[in-house]
């Protein structure tokens, strides 16, 4: 953790058989399959997934050196090419032949630069002189053309999670040409420039596809061009230009990245951030492209966190020679033969392994100081939550501790966050009482990202265990808690009980009944029946609570039978019916209640009342003042008999 290594290889790397044992190893990024081809009599090849399910092996007739191999998506049919010409297709179809079938580029001269599946059955092939969309039919073993296009390409780029193509056209290769792909259509989209750096005449510079690469970043598909800036004063580092490329509309530059060093560079893009691998120093940067810098422009960044190499790797010996007590051998990291592919891929043919590059939060933590910046990092991540506790529970204890204003700037980016998602799950509720609309796009329910931290993890793992530490000053314990409230009040979120509770049991334990008292009469505390419950438990340790608990309960209006419990469980029998009497609820409440109340007391002057008012209710509603038998209030007129005699009780009016 001090060396701060916040990038690691995936520890269950897809494993295949090495270039020292192969004549070729090829990569097909829409499948995320390595293909390792060994060529002699038969072509042996051994495609690695990145599950078992994705991997085979096989066998075909050798008629030439491969020069591109792919399955289209599910393995369904394997596309081959071995001459400029054409290429030829396999079925994997259960059922279907595993005869081959050829299909030859239809525009005349023209050499295929390679290809591209775009749907299980459906493939692009890329030449010199344009494209050609097919549809390939494996039961008929025979091919379509659906559409194509003529125009001069010098290399290509596929993003497969976008299914959009990029062609490099013009002599220097800076005019890219997207293409879009979708169930059998194909789209050209807007043309656009990449701004190659300056350098003097005569020179002139190209674009390489080395220096380009395409991904989706926080949902928007981006092309991501490496700028080599030639050593002069004014500018003598590279940097990473980045151009948003939309479905519709035109291709902008928004953002730079400044790597402040030169040398050759490799790019991925992990969990929305862009990496950087700079091979001479060996290390890596990351960037955040929706983080902004104070002393730069909006669209200008700096990494994000300080460069550092990725963690060490081992690779265990395996093979004959390999001993069983044998150490794993370190992997050479930033290697000449390591080849990078998008977004989070980093393969080496000559060891034989394919990893995933992965963010690691924690290191994350103690490189960046700066809490505000720290939680607007983390919470555009997709582990995010028990690192963004743990950050908060260090926050507010030991050496880590921030000063209050620094802990209200870090409740409010964390309750922006669960407020939205809470406004999101309203419109979606919303949404689904009202029933479809006519037009309108299918409302999908909010997904919870591990971002939403709500007040139950802040309860749990954080405040409940922060306001027992010993250690810590009573005043920073409630300024932090009342922060909390402030910031959910802010954000109009409705409080939980559970954490006006925390803080009044807080200021009970540390005798602070003055500011309990003036919390809870200015309102600061929002009523609730618990609260009120909570108040009535402290009235031994504080005389108060229980006018404090009736006052909060007689505002809520819906809390009238709560009150009459709580006076009658005080013996203040006389009150509660006064009270139930104030609301108009005395012709429905329970004469037996009332009168066991009363007899509890032993004040038989109170016990006359109370049976005297319930007599007189029952005159007046029935016309007679005796009980009904479903009230069971015999017992009760047995005593009244015997404590005041018979003629006592009220006779029915007369008529």
């Amino acid at each position: 953790m001090s060396e701060g290594h916040y990038l690691e290889l995936c520890e269950n790397p897809v494993q295949f058989e090495n270039a020292s044992s192969v004549n070729n190893v090829f990569f097909d990024e829409a499948n995320k399959q390595v293909f390792a081809v060994r060529s002699g009599g038969a072509t042996g090849v051994v495609v690695k997934g990145p599950d078992d399910k994705s991997s085979v092996a096989f066998r075909m007739d050798d008629k030439g050196e491969v020069k591109c191999i792919k399955f289209s998506i599910g393995n369904k049919i394997l596309a081959v090419q071995r001459t400029p010409k054409s290429v030829d297709f396999i079925n994997f179809v259960p059922d279907f032949p595993h005869l081959e079938f050829s299909q030859e580029c239809k525009t005349k001269n023209a050499s295929v630069l390679g290809f591209c599946w775009t749907n299980w059955n459906e493939i692009v092939f890329i030449t010199d002189q344009g494209i050609e969309f097919y549809q390939v039919f494996p039961d008929k073993r025979n091919v379509k053309l659906l559409k194509s296009q003529s125009i001069t390409v010098n290399w290509y780029i596929y993003c497969p999670e976008t299914a959009v193509l990029l062609l490099s056209t013009t002599v220097q290769g800076n005019v890219l040409q997207p293409f879009a792909f979708k169930s059998g259509t194909m789209s050209k989209m807007n043309k656009f420039e990449i701004e190659l750096p300056v350098v003097p005449k005569p020179a002139k510079l190209s674009l390489s596809e080395r220096d380009i690469a395409v991904a989706t970043i926080y949902g928007q598909l981006y092309v991501m061009y490496l700028k080599h800036h030639s050593r002069t004063v004014n500018s003598p580092s590279a940097e990473v230009v980045l151009y948003h490329l939309p479905r519709e509309g035109s291709c902008k530059k928004t953002n730079v990245l400044k790597l402040n060093t030169t040398g050759k560079f490799a790019l991925n893009v992990v969990d929305n951030l862009v990496v950087v691998h700079h091979q001479s120093s060996q290390t890596s940067s990351v960037f955040d492209i929706k983080m902004r810098e104070a002393d730069c422009p909006p669209s200008v960044h700096q990494p994000v966190l300080p460069a550092r190499s990725i963690h060490p790797y081992r690779i265990p010996l395996t093979g004959p020679a390999a001993v069983p007590t044998q150490p794993p051998v370190p992997c050479e990291l930033y290697s000449s033969s390591w080849s990078v592919f998008q977004p989070d891929i980093i393969i080496s043919a000559s060891e034989g392994y394919l990893w995933y590059i992965q963010v690691k939060l924690p290191p994350a933590v103690n490189l960046l100081q700066d809490k505000g910046k720290l939680m607007d990092f983390l919470l555009r991540r997709r582990d995010c939550k028990m690192v963004i506790l743990s950050v908060c529970s260090q926050m507010l204890v030991g050496g880590d501790k921030g000063s209050v204003q620094v802990v209200a700037t870090v409740f409010d980016k964390l309750n922006q966050v669960y407020k939205e998602y809470l406004e999101a799950e309203q419109s979606y509720t919303v949404a689904m009482e009202s029933g479809p609309s006519r037009g309108s796009a299918a409302h999908k329910r909010p997904v919870r990202t591990q971002a939403v931290i709500d007040q139950s993890d802040m309860y749990t793992h954080v405040l409940s265990s922060f306001t027992e530490r010993k250690e810590v000053c009573h005043k920073f314990i409630i300024a932090v808690l009342m922060e909390y409230i402030r910031s959910l009040n802010h954000f109009h979120i409705t409080v939980q009980h559970y954490l006006y509770e925390l803080v009044i049991k807080t200021l009970v334990q540390h005798n602070l009944l003055y500011m309990l008292h003036q919390l809870l009469q200015y309102h600061v505390l929002s009523d609730s029946k618990p609260l009120a419950c909570l108040l009535l438990s402290l009235e031994s340790t504080y005389p108060p609570a229980h006018q404090l608990s009736l006052d909060m309960l007689k505002r809520l209006s819906t809390a009238n039978d709560e009150i009459v419990e709580v006076l009658l469980s005080k013996q203040q029998v006389l009150g509660a019916l006064r009270f139930i009497r104030s609301v108009g609820g005395h012709d429905n409440i329970s004469a037996r209640k009332f009168l066991d109340a009363a007899r509890q007391t032993d004040d038989g002057m109170l016990f006359y009342t109370i049976f005297r008012f319930f007599e007189q209710r029952n005159l007046r509603l029935r016309g007679s003042p005796n009980f009904n038998p479903g009230e069971h209030c015999e017992e009760h007129v047995s005593f009244f008999k015997q404590m005041f005699g018979e003629q006592a009780l009220m006779k029915p009016a007369t008529v």
